[in-house]
């Protein structure tokens, strides 16, 4: 008890020292939908990065944030070049897995998705052993390696999606039903690299994915985006990828193993991972191309503070034109993800630019590349236009509430930082509250801009739409986010449609994103990461500095 008091005094001696002056600007659905109907439009061909539909996206963007009156927010350009390589990758058509008496062949799409990071023309697997490595996780703060006494040095590693604090209802383990980047795919095949493997296959699960196959399906034979990492020693595995939970019971059983208690076993405290003693054969014909994408960025100079930055982040980019869906529809137009964010940095920037000028500097920041793996947001961090020990804040926008007025908003990464607080304060003033995200197993926290910004150590804010509708209640409102993981999320039907759009709540959480930043923007304090947070040491090792 004593010490939530101390706690609670420290929130609220940060919160007192941000400036209380009453906001001015009141936002309008006019300030988002004209720009949300122009990013979303056919025009605009799914704004995906090194295509025609990136060059009008840049463009406009450049346009609307000179039009504002803003400079531009690197050097004298509004573009900070990203140099990345788009990798084609054309597996064959089947996998062969073999023991030394059968054999199961493996369907491409339907059975498994797999691609490649290497830029040479041909990758080719054969008859190399596959190992079964658990969740494929080493985390020493929780006395977990599941790769303790297993050499995978030329291997293909299988290994099982999210973590093993899925299901457990144990916030002590691992972080229970809440994702931690151990469970993010990325991280897999990251650690699968470091282990030396030849390839990670992951083995896919809607329930602990938070998503279907059919998102996996979308990467089949399409251009996957990395960064230009030449002259650098990365080791990068052969082949990285996805097997359906079908598929991998095929494996499971090939290798004469019970696929329920070797996921069991997996999920246990000192689980030691395996060889299957099956062999895999397949290959991978690799098209690279190496170009040059786009960061857009403008700024405010603050009229006190202008070496003190708060940076508001949004991807402008989506999936371009790909595989028709039934209704032969071809463009992923990308109207929520992320046209609305888009459209909402352009309304912070135009608040900003016709209200009083605050005192710190205000960035805003529309990054390429986000459904490519993060990598606009990525290379700035790594490449920083403004110094990150003088970076105040990052708040992004990554989909913005089109289902009406919420009372809540979602936070992504409940107890991270302490721009959770500041949020929680600007909420309250409007009669309306935040709540933990309602689909924590998703990672959304390691799935969007922020994460970045968050891995070098900026305190980093990113909410969500809320579930409880003003009018209809939290089951009415979480049904509303169910139907577009189902029917829209990276797809084609992701479009702009008054019929189904109100735009009343997108309006209430933009004042709400813009009240934050004002607030902060105003004030001579630095929020922080909270306690047991993962980002904190890095943030406190160069503020010291």
């Amino acid at each position: 008890m004593y010490k939530n008091l101390i706690y609670f005094g420290l929130a609220l001696s940060f919160l007192t020292g941000c400036a209380q002056e009453e906001t001015h600007y009141q936002f309008q659905v006019s300030d988002l939908e004209p720009n949300l109907i122009k990013l979303a439009s056919d025009e605009f061909q799914g704004r995906r990065p090194f295509t025609e539909g990136e060059k009008i996206t840049t463009a406009f963007l450049e346009t609307e944030f000179k039009n504002l009156g803003l400079e531009p927010g690197n050097g004298d350009s509004y573009y900070q070049d990203v140099p990345m390589v788009s990798i084609v990758s054309k597996s064959a058509e089947t996998m062969e897995l073999k023991n030394s008496s059968s054999s199961v062949s493996l369907t491409g799409f339907q059975d498994f998705v797999i691609w490649t990071q290497k830029t040479d023309s041909l990758v080719e697997i054969k008859d190399a052993e596959v190992v079964f490595a658990g969740f494929g996780i080493v985390a020493p703060e929780y006395g977990w390696n599941d790769y303790a006494g297993l050499d995978v040095k030329g291997k293909i590693v299988v290994v099982l999606v999210n973590d093993p604090g899925f299901g457990t209802e144990d916030a002590t383990f691992f972080k229970g039903n809440t994702m931690t980047y151990y469970g993010r795919w990325t991280y897999k095949y990251e650690e699968a690299a470091r282990q030396g493997a030849l390839g990670c296959l992951i083995v896919h699960n809607t329930i602990p994915a938070g998503y279907g196959f059919n998102v996996v399906q979308g990467k089949h034979h399409q251009p996957i985006l990395y960064l230009d990492d030449r002259g650098k020693e990365n080791y990068k595995l052969g082949v990285e990828g996805w097997l359906t939970l079908p598929s991998a019971k095929k494996l499971f059983e090939l290798a004469g193993k019970n696929d329920s208690e070797l996921l069991a076993a997996a999920r246990k405290q000192g689980f030691q991972g395996e060889s299957l003693g099956v062999n895999l054969t397949t290959s991978i014909q690799v098209e690279a191309e190496y170009n040059v994408s786009q960061n857009v960025v403008a700024k405010l100079t603050g009229k006190t503070k202008p070496e003190e930055f708060i940076i508001y982040t949004a991807h402008w980019d989506h999936f371009g034109i790909g595989k028709p869906d039934e209704t032969g529809d071809s463009i992923y137009n990308g109207a929520l993800d992320n046209a609305s964010g888009t459209a909402a940095l352009l309304a912070l920037a135009k608040a900003y630019a016709t209200d009083e000028k605050p005192d710190r500097s205000v960035i805003f920041l529309a990054v390429t590349a986000e459904e490519q793996g993060l990598w606009g947001s990525a290379y700035y961090a790594e490449n920083p236009i403004y110094p990150l020990e003088k970076t105040v804040a990052n708040i992004n926008m990554d989909g913005i509430n089109p289902y009406g007025k919420m009372k809540d908003v979602s936070i992504i990464g409940v107890g991270q930082s302490e721009m959770e607080d500041l949020l929680n304060v600007e909420l309250e003033k409007l009669g309306r509250y935040s709540a933990p995200e309602p689909n924590p197993v998703a990672g959304y926290y390691f799935r969007s801009d922020h994460f970045n910004f968050a891995k070098v150590g900026v305190p980093a804010l990113y909410f969500g739409t809320g579930i409880d509708h003003f009018e209809k209640g939290k089951e009415y409102g979480k049904s509303l986010q169910d139907e577009y993981v189902a029917v829209y999320y990276h797809k084609p039907s992701d479009e702009y449609d008054t019929s189904r759009w109100n735009l009343d709540g997108a309006v209430d959480d933009v004042q709400v994103l813009y009240n934050v930043g004002k607030s902060l923007a105003n004030s001579d304090k630095w929020p922080g990461w909270k306690e047991g947070s993962e980002f904190k040491a890095v943030r406190d090792g160069y503020m010291k500095r």
